[in-house]
């Protein structure tokens, strides 16, 4: 009791010391009035929390020290050595060793052993026989020879001329052999070249005709008794040689003519081609490269003369090619007619 007591009388005298505010009165807007008395309940205040804005700790710059670096140099690259091939061992490896071959002669390697061993008869007995002929047989029986063999060729060269379209060479051919059958002792004086006739001689055959009509050489061969040749001129070659034989018959067809006619044949023309084989084959590296460009070029030379184009410019020893140059027409002009093919 004492202690409630004394808490009373404390309160009552800090209420005595404290000096009271005045209060005034608040005054009411009309609008605040309502009619029948009801107030209107206020809405509840609803505290904001103000927005907390994230603080980043400051960023302390740490300077570290620059250490300069010296350039680089591209790195060079050491050249690379070429392979050395090894050295072939006797009893492991297998070394194969090739010889070129000439595209356009597929068949060099047979031709060119043919080659050799003709020329080695050529050398041993054809070379030597026909230089005796050429020098102990008189100029005038000799070519009296030569104009009978080719003589007898005139019918080939007439019927290749009507097969090439040429009526005007086909009628020139059958007047040269005419009048050298006749008024030429059977062709050895060839008369049909002089005046008044001046009928050249030309050469023609069945590989020319071939040839005319665009059919090509085919393989280049070499044979032995035969010579330089290719299929297209030995197709053609077989054709001329049976002509006669096959349309007239005997003496053609006889041992007794066709022997020492193939044999004077032979010398003749050998006897007449001995500097250009010389021109040929003597101090060359390959005598047989030689002789199969010679005679192509001059294959191709006569067809192109049937066509009358310009030939292609000629290898050497074109200018040691035996030819008999004969006047043709008045004007004087020569044509020139190389002898037939070995």
């Amino acid at each position: 009791m004492l202690a409630f007591s004394t808490a009373t009388m404390v309160a009552a005298l800090a209420v005595q010391a404290v000096d009271p505010l005045p209060v005034a009165p608040v005054p009411v807007a009309p609008s605040a009035v309502v009619a029948d008395e009801q107030r209107v309940p206020e809405s509840p205040i609803v505290p904001v929390s103000p927005p907390v804005v994230p603080v980043s700790p400051p960023v302390v710059p740490v300077s570290s020290p620059v250490v300069p670096v010296a350039p680089v140099a591209a790195p060079q690259t050491a050249p690379v050595p070429a392979p050395v091939p090894a050295e072939p061992n006797a009893q492991k490896d297998i070394v194969v060793v090739g010889q070129s071959r000439d595209a356009g002669d597929p068949l060099r390697g047979v031709n060119a052993q043919a080659f050799g061993a003709t020329q080695a008869v050529d050398s041993a007995v054809v070379g030597p026989v026909a230089r005796v002929y050429k020098r102990k047989v008189p100029s005038p029986i000799r070519k009296g020879i030569h104009n009978f063999l080719y003589n007898l060729r005139e019918p080939i060269v007439f019927v290749n001329f009507l097969l090439q379209f040429k009526p005007g060479k086909a009628a020139e051919t059958v007047g040269r052999f005419v009048i050298n059958s006749t008024v030429g002792a059977a062709g050895v004086i060839d008369v049909a070249k002089k005046r008044p006739f001046r009928l050249p001689r030309r050469s023609n055959g069945f590989a020319n005709t071939l040839g005319y009509h665009g059919i090509g050489n085919g393989p280049f061969l070499f044979l032995p008794l035969v010579g330089p040749t290719t299929v297209r001129d030995l197709i053609g070659g077989t054709l001329d040689r049976l002509l006669l034989p096959t349309a007239i018959g005997s003496p053609f067809t006889d041992a007794s003519y066709t022997v020492p006619a193939g044999v004077l044949g032979a010398l003749d023309h050998r006897a007449d081609f001995d500097e250009t084989l010389k021109c040929l084959h003597d101090d060359v590296g390959d005598p047989y490269a030689s002789s199969r460009a010679f005679y192509l070029h001059r294959r191709q030379a006569e067809i192109d003369h049937l066509h009358r184009r310009p030939p292609a410019p000629p290898p050497e020893c074109q200018a040691a090619l035996p030819a008999t140059r004969i006047p043709v027409g008045a004007a004087g002009a020569t044509e020139t007619v190389p002898p037939p093919g070995p």
